[in-house]
C-alpha cells in the first residue's frame, strides 16, 4: 500500500457555489423524513434559558434547511420565544459564504430563510471537522448530523485496485475499520461533553445496512465500481498515471449497523460511561430522485437525459477525491480530465441506463446523554 498523503482538513469539499445543495435532492429527501424523530426528541429535552442547536458535516447548508426552517416555526408555534443558536460545522475548506447566503435568503430556497421570518435566532459557523470537540462543555440541547460522519479523520492507508473501502482488499478493510472504530469513540466522547443533560444528538450516517446495501449499491450497478472502472480506464489510456489511480481513495469508512452500536452495547466502554446512550437505531432506504423522475417520464426523458441529470449528484461530493489524486497538473488539465471521468459515467448510462442509480442507504441513530 502507497503511503497515505492527503490532509483531510484542508483537503475535503464539497462543490461549492450551492451547487452540493441544488444536485442532492436524494440527501434533502433523506433529512425530511428524519423530521419528526427531532421534533420528537425535543419534546424531551430539558428546558434551558437558550435553545443551542449544532448541526455537523453541514456543507452549504441548503439539504436541511427545510427541517431546520420547520423546526424552529413548530417552537414559535407553541409560544416558545427563546433565543435559538444554530452552529454550522464544516472542514475549513467548505464553502461557509454560500451556507450564509442560503441562511439569509440570499440564495437558494428564500422560503425557508427562517432567518428572515423569525426573530431571535441567531446563526454561527464553525471551520472545524466534527471530530473536534467544536461547543463549550454541556451547553448543547441539540446535535444533528446527516450524510457526514463517514468520514474518517485521516486515510489510513492508499487503496491499491479501487477507489472506495466497499472494494479494497480485506487488509485494505480493516484499516479503514479500525480507523473508523477510533475516530467513532471520538465523534461520540466530543458530542458527549457538548451535550446537555437530557440532551440530544441525533445522527443520518451512511452506513451498510442488514442486507449488505450501501450509497449506490442497492441491487443495480455499483457506483464505486463504476468511479473505479472509469478511473482505471484513463490510466490504461495514458492520461492519469498509476499513482494518480491510486491517490484517488476516497476518505471514508461505511459503518455496519454492529459498527455503530458497539460502544452502546458495552455498557463498559467509554462512550457509555460518558453518559450516551442509544434510544434508537435503524436503517433507512431513500430512493434516488433522479432515477424515480426517469422512470416516471421515460417517454419524455431520453437515457441521455437521465445520465446528465444523475452524475451531476456524484459529482457533488465526489469531485475533489479525484482532482486532489492528480500529481503536479495544471487547473486547466485537472478540470479537463475530472470532466473527462464523468462523462464517461454519462456515457454509460446512456447508453443502457438500467440498474444505474444513487439510492441512499442510512443508519439512523437517536442518541441521549442521560449522565
Amino acid at each position: 500500500m502507497t503511503k497515505n498523503y492527503l490532509n483531510t482538513q484542508s483537503s475535503l469539499a464539497m462543490k461549492s457555489e450551492g451547487y452540493y445543495s441544488a444536485k442532492t435532492v436524494g440527501a434533502k429527501n433523506a433529512i425530511d423524513k428524519t423530521q419528526k424523530l427531532i421534533e420528537n426528541a425535543l419534546n424531551t429535552i430539558p428546558k434551558k434559558e437558550i435553545l443551542r442547536f449544532a448541526d455537523y458535516g453541514s456543507a452549504d447548508g441548503g439539504t436541511s434547511q427545510e427541517m431546520w426552517s420547520n423546526i424552529i416555526k413548530l417552537i414559535r408555534e407553541t409560544g416558545d420565544e427563546r433565543q435559538i443558536e444554530i452552529l454550522y460545522t464544516d472542514l475549513a475548506s467548505n464553502d461557509f459564504s454560500t451556507l450564509f447566503k442560503i441562511m439569509q435568503g440570499m440564495q437558494g430556497n428564500s422560503d425557508f430563510a427562517y432567518q428572515k421570518f423569525f426573530s431571535n435566532v441567531f446563526v454561527h459557523g464553525c471551520g472545524t471537522g466534527f471530530h473536534d470537540q467544536l461547543m463549550a462543555n454541556n451547553s448543547l440541547c441539540l446535535g444533528f448530523s446527516a450524510t457526514a460522519m463517514h468520514y474518517v479523520s485521516e486515510r489510513p492507508c492508499l487503496i491499491e485496485n479501487h477507489v472506495h473501502m466497499t472494494g479494497a482488499s480485506q487488509n485494505e478493510i480493516n484499516l479503514f475499520k479500525d480507523q473508523a472504530h477510533k475516530d467513532w469513540e471520538t465523534i461520540l466522547l466530543n458530542r458527549s461533553s457538548e451535550l446537555i443533560k437530557g440532551g440530544r444528538f441525533v445522527c443520518i450516517n451512511f452506513g451498510i445496512d442488514e442486507q449488505g446495501r450501501c450509497l449506490g449499491n442497492t441491487g443495480g450497478k455499483v457506483m464505486f465500481n463504476n468511479f473505479a472502472m472509469n478511473w482505471k480506464h484513463l490510466e490504461a489510456q495514458g492520461i492519469i498515471t498509476n499513482q494518480e489511480f491510486i491517490n484517488a481513495t476516497f476518505t471514508q469508512h461505511y459503518r455496519t449497523i454492529e459498527e455503530f452500536r458497539k460502544p452502546f452495547d458495552d455498557k463498559e466502554s467509554t462512550i457509555s460511561k460518558s453518559g450516551l446512550v442509544l434510544r434508537s437505531c435503524e436503517t433507512m432506504i431513500t430512493d434516488c430522485p433522479y432515477k424515480t423522475h426517469y422512470l416516471k417520464n421515460t417517454n419524455t426523458m431520453s437515457a441521455n437525459d437521465y445520465a446528465k441529470t444523475l452524475i451531476p449528484t456524484m459529482r457533488s461530493w465526489s469531485e475533489t477525491v479525484f482532482k486532489n489524486a492528480l500529481i503536479n497538473r495544471s487547473a486547466n488539465e485537472v478540470n479537463k480530465i475530472v470532466d473527462h471521468f464523468y462523462n464517461l459515467y454519462i456515457d454509460d448510462v446512456s447508453k443502457n441506463p438500467t440498474g444505474h442509480a444513487m439510492d441512499y442507504v442510512h443508519v439512523i441513530m437517536d442518541i441521549e446523554k442521560i449522565d
